[in-house]
């Protein structure tokens, strides 16, 4: 079995190119992203052993989904295939200043919206696993998603399976109460939280510096670590990204600054980089890896990262700029 497993919907993304509209477009570029996914493939390309639990239909299009993930070593074997409903699409227009980029999801009765609790054996799927991922995503997707959801914390609590879940709040599948109910539900059996201080005020009442609400949040809901994200963004293609991560002690990752090809799937890059220290049992590799795998991923086209130890190791050096000959 793998030593981590996730949890979530994959789709086809639809991206005009070279920062066309979608309305003035005659082609699109075609990528596969699910935030569950990108956080897979970015382990596995750390030599982790992983595996995506999800639902797709068996059609070209879910076949391309599996066929992109098996492509970076993540195990496909459990999920779980149907000949009805639909891969979920979305369509990305990218902008630049001062127009921003933005999502137009075509995801309604998808394959995946459709899964039910009972179709997923958790005390199977979960078996020998030390680490369960998912994020806010998968629960917002339907009412049947969030009851598989949790019942695969709840296993994974009960099993001794470490949670790590990212609140990762997407305001076009949901509301914000209907999410803060959902999380406020969830997070006594969360282990590793994701989030940023904005959320921990929106989601739980938790108000501070970053430090402050981290350890506010730790202590109320149990933790064993908790990882505050921070960006600043004088552009749309020019950011400024950090964070920092309380679990024995406080860890600081330095400030990275970024040239941005593609914004999307930075933030499971960056969960990857957490999962990898908890696993090696270093917290401050994880910090470090993670800031460095987020800022490698905005200059990476499509919702997967493509980067190598090497160069993750390179920018924790802060050498990653220039021309390598």
């Amino acid at each position: 079995m793998s030593d981590v497993v996730t949890f979530g919907e994959t789709m086809v993304r639809l991206t005009p190119p070279h920062f066309q509209r979608l309305e003035q477009t005659a082609s699109l570029d075609v990528h596969v992203g699910g935030t569950e996914l990108n956080t897979a493939v970015a382990l596995a390309r750390l030599g982790v052993s992983v595996s995506w639990v999800s639902r797709l239909v068996r059609n070209p299009l879910g076949r391309m989904i599996a066929n992109k993930a098996r492509e970076h070593n993540v195990d496909v074997s459990q999920v779980l295939w149907t000949d009805e409903g639909r891969v979920g699409l979305y369509f990305l227009e990218e902008g630049a200043s001062p127009r921003p980029s933005q999502v137009v999801y075509d995801r309604r009765d998808s394959a995946f919206s459709r899964v039910r609790p009972d179709q997923l054996d958790w005390q199977r799927l979960l078996a020998g696993a030390r680490l369960f991922h998912t994020t806010g995503i998968t629960p917002a997707v339907s009412a049947c998603c969030r009851e598989a959801t949790r019942a695969a914390l709840e296993t994974a609590h009960r099993l001794g399976v470490t949670v790590s879940f990212d609140m990762n709040y997407r305001s076009r599948l949901w509301s914000l109460e209907a999410a803060r109910e959902c999380f406020l539900e969830m997070l006594p059996l969360v282990d590793i939280l994701y989030a940023s201080a904005g959320a921990l005020e929106t989601f739980c009442g938790i108000r501070g510096t970053p430090e402050e609400a981290a350890a506010r949040a730790k202590e109320r809901y149990g933790l064993q670590a908790i990882a505050l994200t921070t960006r600043d963004e004088p552009s749309v293609l020019r950011n400024r990204i950090s964070s920092i991560v309380l679990a024995d002690r406080l860890y600081r990752d330095r400030v990275h600054d970024l040239e941005i090809v593609d914004r999307l799937g930075a933030g499971d890059a960056y969960s990857a980089g957490i999962i990898y220290g908890y696993l090696q049992g270093n917290w401050e590799k994880g910090v470090a890896y993670a800031g460095a795998m987020a800022a490698l991923k905005h200059t990476m086209v499509g919702d997967l990262p493509w980067f190598t130890v090497e160069e993750i190791e390179r920018e924790i050096a802060a050498c990653g700029s220039g021309l390598l000959r």
